[in-house]
């Protein structure tokens, strides 16, 4: 009888075991590879724009959307104007990681990196827009620097700028003339190239 209480008592001890093993199994799996559980926003592609940033895929509906509008300001400055549809911006120091629908804005003059937008405006001083037309982009960022983008190319959006010495107000500063972009979406494609979504008059 005793041989058989012990014998007993050693099967329970192995089923304890066998069901605690089981269980840290199980609560390993609902963690997932490396302890992660959250779910990616879109599809990263394999496109990217000319700095190397990969383009983040969204649908279409509900995605980010920009449009921009440059205007002559004061001291030969342009005023940059920006408006936003199912985004928000991210403020300084914000975690490097994708959020649906919250970023920051890029702004380049022909296709070059002027400025890192928080906010819906900006300044662009006279020597960026030298004599001639240029174009004034904005394109939308996530927090991990990922381009938004939908259908493969990126939620920008261009207006075309001109500044004109023949044109200027008296003391030889530049004249200028603008035009908002009336696109939401102004598609770069894979490479950053953009279209230009209007002309100065």
């Amino acid at each position: 009888m005793s041989w058989t209480r012990g014998l007993l008592a050693a099967l329970a001890v192995c089923v304890l075991l066998l069901t605690g093993s089981a269980s840290c199994g199980s609560s390993a799996a609902h963690e997932g590879k490396n302890g992660e559980s959250a779910s990616p926003v879109g599809k990263v592609l394999d496109d990217t724009d000319k700095e190397g940033r990969h383009y983040r895929e969204v649908k279409k509906k509900g995605a980010p959307e920009v449009g921009i509008e440059v205007q002559p300001d004061a001291d030969d400055t342009w005023d940059v104007r920006l408006q936003v549809h199912n985004f928000r911006f991210s403020p300084s120091g914000t975690k490097p990681r994708a959020v649906a629908g919250r970023g920051i804005a890029y702004i380049f003059v022909d296709d070059r990196l002027v400025n890192r937008l928080h906010g819906l405006t900006c300044r662009l001083p006279a020597r960026l827009v030298p004599r001639g037309t240029h174009h004034v982009t904005a394109r939308l960022y996530a927090d991990d620097g990922t381009v938004w983008a939908v259908k493969g190319e990126a939620v920008e959006s261009t207006a075309d700028i001109t500044a004109s010495e023949a044109a200027g107000p008296p003391g030889g500063a530049p004249g200028a003339a603008a035009l908002g972009a009336p696109d939401t979406y102004s598609g770069s494609g894979g490479r950053g190239s953009p279209e230009r979504a209007g002309r100065a008059s």
